[in-house]
């Protein structure tokens, strides 16, 4: 077989999904952001819900996120993306409407907008990446900077005397009424992968069949943030943030 037919998508085993656009990604080597995208972009054409979905992106490292997934995207200010997404859902009821946040935006300058979406339970998926650092501006410590952590604002590492305990956003908007899906996933591993998938396709289901607010976290690794290799990274996530942030299930309503 010539390589031009190898090459072509229908004989490839593992290939891009047709709704990721060509778009060079800027994420660094490692980051847990372009596994992520893939994942959305392939729950959502499993859906064929490619023309009625519309992206949430805020200020962080996915605020460039509608240069890779070929849907509509509406971009909110720092924090505010929930607050929007519940605008857009409440207007077009038909639509598929979800937020992609990392940790800083989500539970630091976005923490009033997201918990009262989630009270409210909106019918809106909030994804989550949660890699406990700001990677786009420094490396500085974000709300969910693990004690000892060392960044670029604490270098000797998170203090609780100083600057308080991590938080666990995500067990909070579990105990909210509002919501029917709160997860917890990472994808440093293809099984973990498959799971995230998995979590991902029921929380689009859920805002769809109207059931509530839908959060999948992703525990993520930030390689340059941590100034670690991409080996390194995985492992310190696996020994360090697992502990603290549990993969698994927080709530789930069938």
């Amino acid at each position: 077989m010539e390589l031009s037919e190898i090459i072509k998508p229908e004989n490839l085993v593992y290939g891009k999904p047709e709704l990721m656009n060509d778009t060079p990604m800027h994420y660094c080597p490692g980051c847990s952001h372009g596994v992520i995208h893939k994942l959305i972009a392939e729950v959502i054409t499993e859906m064929g819900m490619e023309e009625d979905t519309i992206g949430v992106s805020p200020v962080g490292c996915a605020v460039f996120a509608y240069n890779y997934l070929d849907i509509d995207w509406v971009e909110a200010a720092h924090g505010r993306a929930p607050a929007l997404a519940t605008a857009l859902k409440r207007l077009n009821p038909s639509k598929m409407i979800f937020t992609y946040q990392g940790d800083g935006d989500l539970a630091a300058i976005g923490t009033a907008e997201t918990i009262h979406a989630c009270n409210r339970g909106e019918n809106i998926v909030i994804v989550f990446v949660n890699n406990a650092i700001y990677g786009m501006t420094g490396g500085q410590m974000a709300p969910t900077t693990l004690v000892g952590m060392p960044t670029s604002t604490c270098p000797m590492g998170r203090d609780v005397a100083l600057n308080g305990y991590p938080l666990k956003i995500t067990d909070l908007l579990a105990q909210l009424e509002g919501t029917c899906l709160v997860t917890r996933q990472s994808v440093h591993t293809a099984a973990a992968v498959r799971k995230a998938k998995k979590m991902l396709r029921k929380a689009f289901e859920n805002s769809m069949a109207g059931r509530g607010t839908s959060v999948v976290e992703f525990v993520s690794t930030c390689a340059s943030g941590w100034k670690r290799s991409p080996a390194e990274a995985n492992k310190w996530m696996e020994e360090n943030m697992f502990p603290f942030y549990p993969l698994g299930d927080l709530k789930n309503k069938e």
